[in-house]
């Protein structure tokens, strides 16, 4: 197998800090969770964003969108907000005497699912079609969703009156679950002196194209994965199935969106191969929103992320001299 090269994982490492560098000038702090979304784009993946109201889950989508010059959509899930709404329609032209197609808000690389459990069940499942096959179908006829395609789901987590709670086979559609949290003090007042007089969004340039995030993610898929870091990851995922309080474990889709998710947080650190680390860096954020817990671990006041800390301090993990031995030689 062609494995990448040290050469082509600092060139990925260049291109994400570019990246970095540009969000920055817009969105204070928060650097994990910019690097989490720039995973997920790397990895053709998507992202539930759970978080309060009003902390900028919109201003990330919109500052990542432009800086990796994308076009940029948003949608606001409502109960009365149809399938169409989102995959749109065939509108009859008089003057051609034949139907055509009007895109919907859905046909853009990066959309922003805003509140996405407000919408009903018929909604969901439209916008679970273009996540999962990245194609969208409308009066019999599919059509191919752009490249790169990154739905940024948002949930508030806790007014929960007049939703339609995600199914688990949607949940688990997500590559990962993040939330922004509040602001440090002195972020937050950045944040008042930055956006004091005007809006840096406004002014913000693209940096990288298109055919960099494509190059960068065929990049990360050929990172050197060893059999005993490939073993730890297995290891970790069936002790989700088999642990007393989880009704539903990983499933094998969580299994390879966690291997992905670490080969390109290797990728971004400079790294042409996988280490025990970054699977514990990434099984928070890609496995924690997998989990479903059995009633009566929920009625004990145990959740899903404390449950998968419980299972990454249990599972042993594999000493250097195991894999480090057999690491591809630099190039």
């Amino acid at each position: 197998m062609d494995f990448a090269s040290q050469a082509e994982v600092e060139g990925i490492r260049n291109t994400v800090e570019r990246i970095r560098r540009q969000v920055a000038q817009v969105i204070i702090g928060k650097e994990h969770t910019v690097d989490l979304l720039l995973i997920a784009l790397l990895c053709e993946g998507h992202v539930l964003l759970e978080d309060v109201p009003g902390i900028g889950k919109t201003t990330l989508a919109k500052t990542l969108a432009r800086t990796v010059r994308c076009s940029f959509s948003r949608i606001q899930f409502t109960p009365d907000l149809l399938p169409s709404d989102i995959t749109g329609v065939n509108v009859y032209n008089q003057r051609e005497n034949q139907f055509e197609y009007r895109p919907g808000p859905v046909m853009a690389q990066m959309v922003l699912a805003d509140e996405i459990n407000r919408a009903g069940p018929r909604t969901q499942s439209a916008l679970l079609e273009a996540m999962e096959e990245r194609q969208i179908t409308v009066d019999g006829v599919t059509r191919p969703l752009p490249y790169p395609f990154l739905v940024l789901a948002t949930q508030n987590p806790v007014e929960m009156e007049g939703t339609f709670p995600l199914p688990e086979a949607q949940v688990d559609r997500f590559l990962m679950r993040v939330a922004l949290g509040y602001p440090a003090r002195e972020e937050e007042r950045l944040m008042l002196r930055r956006f004091r007089t005007q809006n840096p969004l406004a002014a913000l340039e693209p940096v990288v194209g298109v055919d960099d995030i494509r190059t960068a993610g065929a990049i990360c898929r050929r990172v050197y994965v060893h059999p005993v870091v490939e073993d730890y990851l297995l290891d970790l995922v069936r002790a989700s199935r088999e642990d007393a309080g989880v009704e539903l474990g990983v499933s094998p889709r969580g299994t390879l969106a966690l291997l992905r998710a670490a080969q390109a947080w290797a990728a971004l650190n400079g790294r042409a191969f996988v280490i025990p680390d970054d699977v514990k860096q990434m099984a928070q954020p890609v496995l924690g929103h997998r989990l479903v817990l059995r009633p009566d671990a929920r009625l004990h006041g145990h959740t899903a992320d404390a449950v998968l800390a419980r299972l990454l301090q249990a599972t042993p993990v594999p000493v250097e001299e195991t894999w480090a031995a057999a690491l591809p030689t630099p190039a």
